[in-house]
C-alpha cells in the first residue's frame, strides 16, 4: 500500500506541476511588450489632465 500511495501522490504533484506551467505559459503569451501597452495607454489620453470632482474631493482631503 506505501507504493501506491506514492506513485499517487507522484502523480498528483506532477499533474499540479504541470497545470501550473501551462497557465503561466498561457498568461505570458498574451502579455503585451511593455511598449505597446504604453502606446494604448497614452492614445487614450489625447484630453490631458482632468481634475474631476472625486479628484479634487482627495485635494481637499491632502491639505494641512
Amino acid at each position: 500500500m506505501t507504493t501506491k500511495s506514492k506513485s499517487r501522490r507522484a502523480f498528483l504533484l506532477a499533474a499540479g506541476a504541470g497545470g501550473a506551467g501551462a497557465v503561466a505559459a498561457v498568461v505570458v503569451a498574451s502579455q503585451k511588450p511593455e511598449g505597446q501597452r504604453a502606446e494604448k495607454v497614452m492614445a487614450g489620453k489625447q484630453d490631458g489632465y482632468r481634475a474631476s470632482e472625486h479628484i479634487q474631493k482627495y485635494y481637499k482631503t491632502t491639505e494641512v
